[in-house]
């Protein structure tokens, strides 16, 4: 089974993962971005044993032989039934509280663990590691009649409970006979009866999450599995800016053994259009209106800096573009492989493509109705900077969409946005009766087109290609006719979709591209690529193949219906960053586009 096969709970300010054994292995204060404190995900050297472990919140059934677990129906509250060798039964019920409260979403850094003996007398030992500034620092433990802070250089953590903090804080095992709340997270008391308060906010979660399924404009087909890619899309939404993460982890490496490693925890331009397309479909206006305020406040950033002339393509989450790379050394690595890295140093690079990002997010601001915050003519100017620049370099070199640090080229996936940039200009100045600006961006954009058509295609290949003037293919020119800038049934179109399958196609998954990079060979597969190569073929009418190949995908989820970044191609075993927004997305527009209609099914 991959080690990956976890569950992840969140309330849109922190998140946590949860092992097969119901165990927190990842959690980050006081958000996405932060410390993380549980990090034994990322400290697991062969052959530890559980004495070993750091930075783990572990509620240890004595004598456990089984672990069965699953979310409470459209929620992102996990249940676990665990049961001993002598027929006891107990229930974890682990969540981050979301609701409603005095007309705003109560949403604190705080999980909360709560203990239910379902039959006999279970005995557990509860086992709260955290441990502060990476892995390198453990806390200084205090303790009250009903909580122990933990207290670190920077912040401290509390936990609150009503069971023994005693035996809690000595890890000393003990009969669970009555239902039991941990509450973990910031260092505030907690003003209410424990029992009664998680009661509370347990049912209001549940409430909360299966309201916002019922919002959701959901596909006939595959049901399950796009509310729950939803959900978990959702739960990489930092709320109070509207930034989603590309995944809520660092350093899950993308195939055994590989420098192939990196911190995704913050929020990338390219991935705007992406997530736009798959929360539009589902409806969610809300998340999305707030994701298009991040993005227009980048724009503002930008504008507001006079020297700036390229988009960094990544951001943090508060909106900082600084995210100097660096090791976090007292971690061992996920499985031993480190290293382990804070920040990304892909901030730095040459990546065109972030000005068509922007554009395709921010249409939606002009022309989608639903929406309260609309565009305006400060935001189309701002829009029309970037309308430029991405005129400047459409043909100029970068480090291109899988984010090369030691090659450039003029890569065909950035060029085609810097178009689809102009072309998505042009639109908006229709819809704000500006003719003379969308005559200026149709003029630019047909002159791009023209010039991105015969450098990205080669004729002896006949087929279009990665880089002007090249040879090699990659998976991105599966979504020219996604972008429009070719039509579905264009035979150039269709023989590059053909190309691309066989040449990336490695079981029912596709590799990003099949040459040498700056780490060698790929020995994985990139998820979202088969998505892309399942969305091609739908779109230039090989449905049924689409269909089968979009299955065989699916059953690549681990048991909470959930992915990674990639896989690899011959055991299907997830590996990279998890969850990974992107494969989510990508599960989410693959089945929207081939599921029968609710009128079909009918």
């Amino acid at each position: 089974m991959s080690s990956l096969d976890l569950a992840v709970i969140g309330n849109c300010t922190i998140s946590a993962l949860v092992d097969r054994r119901a165990q927190i292995v990842w959690s980050c204060f006081p958000r996405f971005d932060g410390d993380p404190v549980f990090s034994a995900l990322l400290d697991s050297p062969e052959g530890q044993t559980d004495a070993e472990q750091k930075g783990i919140f572990a509620i240890d059934m004595v004598g456990m032989v089984s672990c069965e677990q699953t979310y409470l129906e459209n929620t992102a509250v996990l249940v676990s039934r665990l049961t001993d060798s002598f027929g006891n039964i107990l229930e974890i019920t682990d969540f981050a509280p979301r609701f409603k409260h005095y007309d705003r979403t109560f949403r604190p850094p705080m999980l909360i663990r709560r203990v239910y003996p379902v039959k006999g007398r279970p005995r557990i030992r509860v086992r709260l590691r955290p441990h502060y500034d990476w892995g390198g620092c453990p806390p200084n433990l205090t303790r009250g009649s009903n909580h122990l802070r933990f207290v670190g250089p920077a912040y401290s953590l509390r936990l609150t409970t009503d069971a023994s903090v005693s035996y809690v804080q000595d890890e000393r095992p003990f009969v669970v006979d009555r239902p039991l709340s941990f509450f973990f997270g910031e260092d505030e008391p907690l003003r209410s009866e424990t029992d009664s308060t998680a009661r509370a906010f347990l049912d209001s979660t549940v409430d909360f999450w299966r309201d916002w399924v019922r919002s959701l404009s959901i596909p006939f087909d595959w049901q399950e599995a796009v509310i729950r890619a939803a959900i978990t899309l959702k739960l990489c939404n930092y709320e109070e800016t509207g930034a989603i993460v590309a995944a809520l982890t660092t350093s899950v490496p993308e195939a055994p053994h590989t420098k192939r490693n990196w911190d995704y925890r913050y929020c990338w331009l390219r991935d705007a259009y992406f997530v736009i397309q798959a929360l539009n479909r589902l409806g969610t206006t809300k998340t999305m209106e707030e994701y298009l305020t991040y993005i227009t406040n980048i724009v503002d950033d930008m504008e507001a800096i006079p020297d700036q002339r390229d988009m960094p393509p990544l951001f943090s989450i508060t909106r900082s573009p600084d995210l100097e790379e660096r090791e976090a050394t007292a971690l061992a690595g996920y499985r031993g492989m480190g290293p382990v890295r804070v920040g990304n140093a892909a901030y730095t690079q040459i990546q065109n493509d972030a000005y068509g990002s922007i554009v395709l997010a921010s249409v939606h601001a002009f022309l989608d109705k639903r929406l309260i915050r609309t565009g305006n003519r400060a935001l189309f100017s701002h829009l029309e900077k970037l309308g430029h620049r991405a005129i400047e370099v459409f043909d100029q070199p970068d480090a291109g969409p899988w984010e090369l640090r030691t090659k450039a080229a003029v890569h065909t996936f950035p060029s085609v946005m810097c178009w689809a940039a102009c072309d998505r200009l042009i639109k908006i100045a229709e819809a704000m009766g500006r003719e003379d600006r969308a005559a200026f961006w149709r003029e630019n954009a047909d002159r791009m087109h023209r010039v991105i058509n015969e450098r990205s295609y080669n004729p002896e290949k006949g087929t279009f290609v990665s880089s002007f003037d090249g040879a090699d293919l990659d998976a991105t020119l599966l979504l020219l006719a996604e972008l429009d800038f070719v039509k579905a049934d264009d035979p150039r179109f269709i023989a590059t979709v053909d190309a691309v399958g066989k040449a990336l196609r490695r079981g029912d998954l596709l590799l990003r591209y099949d040459v040498e990079d700056d780490f060698g060979l790929m020995h994985t597969a990139f998820m979202i690529c088969g998505f892309w190569y399942v969305d091609a073929l739908n779109a230039i009418g090989r449905k049924d193949e689409a269909k089968e190949l979009f299955e065989h995908i699916l059953s690549l989820r681990n048991s909470f219906g959930l992915f990674s970044e990639d896989a690899d191609f011959t055991t299907g075993e997830l590996w990279g960053n998890f969850p990974q927004t992107y494969s989510m997305v990508g599960l989410i527009n693959s089945a929207v586009r081939l599921s029968r209609s609710w009128e079909e099914a009918f």
